[in-house]
């Protein structure tokens, strides 16, 4: 499990893909401390096992479910990434539950300066949509960010300054793909409640209705 407060930016020195599958190697000096092989370390919020280390890095595999779910396939060597080291049992939680398991890809729209925030409009998949709500918690390349406004084809973040000098975020124009992790609560909810999707239909499977919900709550 991760919280989504970055520890330190890493950067790509090698992203080798062989079809849908390969291997990446991150430099990096913060998150190396007291990890082993086999430790989850988050890259843009993608949850990785560390499969060797090295003095000035680390090395992971990247199977195909990685590639077609998060921008990995278009990163190159020389890319900046956000690195998080996965929660200790005895660490401070600062963000959101983050899971590290991306849901899909978002693609910035606009950033637009208000005093000392910075506005970021991501447009996503109706999918990934469904589940962001107004001051609810959204993962986006590994960070934590609270919405501040959603509609039906995006949603908005305000990223004050730590933020962007701390992560990858606002070093990012119009154009780049994000990953996005929705806020896992939501999900376990719209999984335990039955809901989902037929074409355009939502159905509701369990049966729960508003006016149970009035009824009995």
């Amino acid at each position: 499990m991760f919280t989504g407060i970055i520890e330190e930016l890493g950067k790509i020195k090698r992203i080798s893909l062989r079809g849908t599958s390969g291997q990446i190697a991150i430099q990096a000096e913060k998150v190396l401390k007291g990890t082993k092989i086999g430790d989850s370390i988050a890259v843009n919020g993608i949850c990785l096992t560390v499969t060797s280390l090295q003095s000035d890095g680390f090395t992971a595999d990247i199977m195909a479910e990685t590639i077609r779910r998060s921008s990995l396939s278009g990163a190159v060597n020389g890319d900046l990434v956000n690195l998080e080291r996965a929660l200790a049992a005895d660490g401070r939680f600062g963000g959101h539950i983050v899971s590290g398991h991306i849901d899909g890809t978002g693609r910035i729209l606009s950033c637009r300066e208000e005093e000392n925030a910075v506005w970021v409009r991501v447009e996503t998949s109706p999918k990934i949509l469904r589940l962001v709500v107004e001051k609810g918690s959204i993962c986006i390349d590994g960070i934590s960010l609270t919405v501040a406004a959603v509609d039906a084809e995006s949603f908005q973040v305000s990223v004050i300054p730590h933020t962007g000098e701390e992560t990858t975020l606002l070093k990012k124009k119009p154009g780049d793909v994000v990953n996005l992790e929705n806020d896992v609560i939501g999900k376990y909810v719209e999984r335990l409640l039955g809901l989902g999707t037929v074409g355009k239909k939502q159905t509701n499977r369990s049966g729960i209705t508003m006016e149970f919900l009035e009824e009995y709550l």
